[in-house]
């Protein structure tokens, strides 16, 4: 029979469940932790993606955002995208 190698990661994996580190869990609570971590991870997924979105302003403002964009050279939609990630991460703040 062929030695499989292992890498140091999976070694250290290997050693673990020989020293009795991991153990098994009851199929329902293996099931439920999965379900958990799939839904985590298509919410990350979804989070990553862009979404269109139709938005009313101000012909002036409007405007006003391109000129900005231009002297800034970027693209008045990449800038207002910006704005709005900023925002939502608490880096700027609006006086209303």
């Amino acid at each position: 029979m062929k030695k499989i190698i292992l890498d140091k990661y999976e070694q250290e994996i290997e050693n673990a469940i020989k020293r009795g580190e991991y153990v098994s869990v009851p199929k329902k609570e293996f099931e439920e932790t999965k379900k958990m971590f799939r839904e985590a991870a298509r919410n990350y997924l979804e989070m990553k993606k862009s979404k269109k979105i139709t938005l009313r302003v101000k012909n002036e403002d409007l405007i006003r955002v391109k000129a900005k964009a231009e002297r800034t050279g970027i693209p008045y939609q990449r800038l207002i995208g910006t704005l709005i990630k900023q925002y939502s991460e608490d880096k700027i703040h609006l006086a209303i």
